[in-house]
């Protein structure tokens, strides 16, 4: 360790000494350590030394951004190629060409005016240039005539080539210049350069024009646009909720409304008009024009099928109105879910879905039932596709018919009930015969050797559960086996094979 710090501090002493002269007057508080900017033995480290210090320099090169971030030949080569130190206190390293630096590899590119400017127009002395301020108004604050009203984004109207020369797009705010308003100087509607924003209803700005002194309301746009004011556009069915249609468009104004119509808060329910002429006496609503036309009340046109969410089909078809609506019927209308009407009618005791629709026809309930029993919790398959429904359905309700096998195959069981009621573990539904089971893949025990040829019923003697909390050990079943008495344990398989107990394995 002694020899180790020796060494070290003797190649600092060395190297201070071959220091080629003085560094500049920002890196003298580190020029006695060396290691600050140099790597002993590493040249190739020193750039990544001066970003430890630079850190917005090194920041600029990640983004990139920036001189050193955006400018290729300053992105990979060492710093001590453009900033050679040890040239004495007063030195600059700073290499600066300011006549021919190009401002396109900084993060503002001098366009129009701004080349004609000299660096000190914007670079103030004894500055940083990276320090220089970006935004418009940094620079232009005072030269905006429009105070403090449009925010620091100049750009978003002026150009870098000519502040008089402005392009705005008027149809970004909320009110876009059509017809003869697109004309108009923004001095206009806008009294000074700070555009607030003005009003934008039309009679802000044309009170004086408004021929109707004010009996028509100030909302000018319901009849006039903005290409000529005698262009009268009004029309009842484009403009208003209420088109006049059949009688209605025989009428008169002032028959509906009065001498200020816009002004007017008219129901346009046919009960606030014609509750007198309701043969109905309120018992169908308000709603009129569900059944009649405008053009004749006793023209009705009321389509169950189309005019309702429940298309009259089949038996439903013969029904009364009243056999249904027994309430007005636009206050209580009536389920359409089969069982508000059938629910004395289901054989299933609720059991079944109230879908009746799923398996039964609107013509009539004893129709051709159809049921796809393969969307249900037990696909049929194998001989039960061959079954008769009441061969497992005993009644109507169908869902409370048990699924597992022993419900229906209880007696054809041979296996006296040791192994589980999941038939289908080992059997398919094709056939009992035809049953699969793999010791091997469905256990935790394999069989090995003389265990293949091994009867299921050798070793099953009982129910299945009582199987299933043996250790696996050889001990298990062959404990009259053992003719060492139980002195070497019950695990005989450290010993002997699965082939055959006389097989002994070599405890070599």
């Amino acid at each position: 360790m002694t020899l180790a710090v020796f060494t070290s501090a003797a190649a600092q002493e060395i190297e201070t000494l071959v220091m080629p002269g003085e560094v500049i007057s920002g890196h003298a508080d580190i020029e006695a350590d060396c290691s600050s900017c140099h790597k002993m033995f590493d040249k190739g480290a020193q750039r990544e030394l001066c970003m430890d210090c630079h850190e917005e320099v090194a920041l600029d090169v990640n983004a990139p951004s920036g001189y050193h971030g955006l400018y290729p030949e300053a992105v990979n080569v060492q710093c001590s190629v453009c900033h050679t130190d040890h040239a004495g206190r007063d030195a600059d390293i700073v290499i600066l060409d300011e006549n021919n630096f190009d401002h396109s590899f900084t993060d503002f590119e001098l366009a129009g005016a701004h080349r004609e400017n000299e660096c000190s127009d914007c670079h103030a002395a004894g500055e940083k240039h990276r320090e220089a301020p970006g935004d418009c108004v940094a620079c232009h604050d005072t030269e905006s005539p429009h105070e403090e009203t449009m925010g620091g984004d100049c750009a978003s109207c002026h150009e870098p080539t000519d502040w008089a020369d402005g392009q705005f797009d008027h149809g970004t705010t909320d009110y876009p210049l059509i017809g003869k308003h697109d004309e108009a100087a923004c001095l206009d509607c806008h009294a000074d350069h700070t555009f607030p924003a003005p009003p934008t209803d039309c009679y802000s700005c044309h009170k004086e024009d408004d021929a109707h002194d004010g009996r028509s309301g100030q909302q000018c746009g319901n009849c006039h646009n903005p290409g000529d004011w005698n262009d009268s556009s009004f029309d009842h069915v484009r403009d208003t909720d209420f088109p006049l249609e059949g009688t209605h468009a025989t009428l008169a104004c002032g028959d509906c409304h009065s001498d200020n119509p816009f002004e007017d808060e008219m129901n346009t329910d046919c009960v606030a008009c014609h509750l007198e002429d309701d043969a109905h006496e309120g018992n169908h609503g308000d709603k009129c024009d569900t059944c009649h036309e405008s053009t004749e009340w006793t023209a009705a046109i009321f389509d169950h099928g189309r005019d309702t969410n429940f298309q009259l089909a089949g038996g439903h078809a013969e029904i009364a109105c009243a056999d249904c609506h027994v309430e007005p019927v636009f206050e209580v209308k009536p389920s359409t879910s089969c069982d508000s009407c059938h629910l004395d009618d289901d054989p299933h005791e609720g059991t079944s879905s109230m879908q009746c629709e799923s398996c039964h026809t609107e013509v009539n309930w004893q129709d051709p039932v159809f049921f796809d029993h393969g969307l249900t919790r037990f696909p049929l398959h194998g001989v039960h596709a061959e079954n008769e429904c009441e061969d497992c359905h005993t009644t109507k309700a169908f869902a409370t018919t048990e699924r597992n096998c022993t419900a229906c195959h209880q007696d054809d069981d041979p296996h006296r009930g040791y192994f589980p009621e999941r038939c289908d573990s080992c059997h398919t539904p094709v056939a009992w015969d035809l049953w699969t089971f793999d010791h091997n893949l469905q256990t935790d025990f394999l069989l090995e050797g003389a265990h293949i040829d091994v009867a299921c019923e050798d070793c099953h003697r009982g129910p299945l559960e009582k199987m299933q909390i043996l250790n696996g050990n050889c001990g298990s079943c062959h404990k009259t086996d053992d003719d060492h008495d139980g002195e070497f344990g019950s695990d005989c398989g450290r010993c002997h094979t699965a082939d055959s107990f006389k097989e002994v394995r070599s405890l070599q």
